[in-house]
């Protein structure tokens, strides 16, 4: 293991959060329908949780409904429940072989609670980028330890994963940012 290995996997780690947060955020609700939202909905599939969209077809119908289509017709109210009890204070109702979810329009309470969300999101986003600063710094002590590098070096290394570390969160608060920006815009 070299400084430049542990450097490089770091910034790949980093990315990875960065695309994470990413994905999270866009399942946030801005008031428009979309399948994203019902991407993290796990469903009790004969005793086993399993995500919504292997045990139906979800689609939009129009811009403020989806549609939920179960390969299993007893399937129905399970998903049903699911979506129902999900987080994302939906209302699905059952229309013969469908599931109508419509989206209502978001109040401003609900905008500020979305808000919310982004931010707890962009938090667990940055203490993930610190703990892989963490173990990037704690491989280059181990470095230093075992007399691969020179104290020097150790430090020159550390203030390049801080640096890149500060780029990371200033990335992760400018997604906030904009994505705070479309949740509030009515």
């Amino acid at each position: 293991m070299t400084v430049i290995n542990v450097k490089s996997s770091a910034d790949q780690r980093m990315q990875k959060s960065i695309e994470t947060l990413k994905s999270d955020l866009s399942k946030v609700r801005t008031g428009r329908a979309h399948v994203g939202i019902l991407d993290h909905v796990m469903v009790d599939y004969y005793g086993a949780p399993t995500h919504i969209t292997q045990v139906a077809n979800v689609t939009l119908i129009d811009a403020r409904t989806i549609g939920v289509q179960p390969w299993e017709k007893k399937m129905m109210t399970v998903i049903e429940k699911a979506i129902r009890e999900s987080d994302l204070g939906l209302n699905p109702a059952s229309q013969g072989d469908i599931i109508r979810v419509p989206t209502p329009p978001l109040t401003e309470e609900r905008r500020k609670e979305m808000v919310k969300l982004v931010k707890t999101e962009g938090e667990d986003a940055k203490i993930a980028i610190r703990n892989i600063r963490r173990d990037a710094n704690e491989s280059f002590k181990k470095l230093v330890k075992d007399k691969a590098i020179s104290e020097d070096d150790e430090r020159r290394a550390i203030d390049d994963i801080q640096k890149m570390t500060d780029k990371f969160v200033l990335e992760i608060d400018k997604l906030l940012g904009e994505k705070e920006k479309e949740v509030l815009t009515v």
